[in-house]
Order: structure tokens, then C-alpha cells, then sequence
């Protein structure tokens, strides 16, 4: 296998995100889920916590994971004045992940780089955190993803994205399929986006 990224990618590639707009799944999700009101979400490979941000900023209490050291600092200065009590921020990695009981889950292009080891057992961390009635949003690459054999991530086929949902009531799947550009140049993104809830 190939590195494609550098050691220090993901401290670089979070550095550049502030700034940014809101990615558009996480957006939905939150009009779908209605203002926080103080219920719990969860920003899953939060990097530069732009979406933990706007969680916030919609009222959600949020726990911010990442594995990179710089996370907490980068973060709260992302969130600026809207943290406070409702903000927490863990380094961890996949291997070790342990998260609250949630009712807004989001993972925005962060599980495909669990390894194919560590991806069953956050799977049913994640599904073990969900509560009834929670949201889920999030982004899965596909076999055919040019960053497949490149990185030691997940990648899976749609039967094998969609049964990773039973049980749940899937909102939406989409299918982004086309080449494009990513932080690290020029790629193949085969990419499915998922919104779905857990019933009550």
C-alpha cells in the first residue's frame, strides 16, 4: 500500500479548515433534527470543529472527536464564545473510541480512514450510542474511491453501506460519484452520504 498522505496531513489539513462554510450534511441533518435545545450531538473526526461550531450554534451540547493532538485548542477557537459547558473536546483514536449517549451523531468524511480492523467496533460503538429518536449523518467511500488501496481505511460496497443501517429508518443515500478535487489534489470520489434515524 501506498502512503498518500504525509505524517503531519491531517495537523495541515485542519490548520486550513477554519473558515470554511458548514459542510451540506451536516446542514440537513440539523434541519431535519430541529433546534438542540440541549440534547447531546456528537462532531465524529471533528478537525477543526466547523461543524461542532454550528452544532452549537443550533443549541446542541457537543462532544468533539478527533485524534489529533492540536484538536481541543483548534476547536474551541473555532467555536469561539459558543462552547462554554455545552462544548467537550477528546483526542482519540478509532481503536480506543468510548462515546456518550447521543441524539445527533455526525461523521463527516472520518470513518472511512478507521481501519478495516478498528471499523467493526466503532460501528457498534456508534450504534450503541445512538439513543431512540437520533439523528445520523455521515459519509462512507466505496470500493471504487480512488483513495481505496492508498490509505489503510474502510471502504465498502453499497449492499455493504446500506446493512450497516438495519434496523434503522434510513432518511437518504446518496451516491456522489465523479472525479474532483480533494485536500490533497486531484481524486476519484465515490462517496455515500447517509441520513438516517433510529427509531423510537
Amino acid at each position: 500500500m501506498t502512503a498518500l498522505h504525509s505524517p503531519d496531513h491531517w495537523a495541515v489539513y485542519n490548520a486550513a479548515q477554519p473558515g470554511r462554510g458548514v459542510r451540506a450534511l451536516c446542514r440537513e441533518v440539523l434541519a431535519l433534527a430541529g433546534p438542540g435545545a440541549g440534547r447531546q450531538a456528537v462532531d465524529l473526526g471533528c478537525g477543526a470543529g466547523v461543524e461542532s461550531a454550528a452544532l452549537l450554534a443550533a443549541g446542541w451540547r457537543v462532544h468533539a472527536v478527533d485524534g489529533e493532538p492540536a484538536t481541543p485548542s483548534l476547536v474551541r477557537a473555532t467555536a469561539g464564545g459558543e462552547g462554554g459547558d455545552a462544548l467537550s473536546v477528546a483526542v482519540v483514536p478509532f481503536a480506543d473510541l468510548v462515546l456518550p449517549p447521543a441524539d445527533l451523531l455526525y461523521a463527516g468524511y472520518s470513518l472511512p480512514y478507521a481501519s478495516p480492523d478498528d471499523f467493526p467496533r466503532v460501528w457498534t460503538e456508534i450504534r450503541r450510542a445512538l439513543r431512540p429518536g437520533a439523528w445520523l449523518a455521515m459519509n462512507l467511500f466505496d470500493v471504487h474511491d480512488s483513495f481505496a488501496g492508498t490509505i489503510d481505511g474502510t471502504f465498502l460496497t453499497r449492499p455493504e453501506a446500506e446493512a450497516l443501517f438495519d434496523g434503522l429508518d434510513v432518511v437518504e443515500v446518496r451516491e456522489e460519484d465523479e472525479d474532483g478535487e480533494s485536500f490533497s489534489g486531484p481524486k476519484h470520489w465515490h462517496v455515500f452520504d447517509v441520513l438516517a434515524r433510529v427509531p423510537r
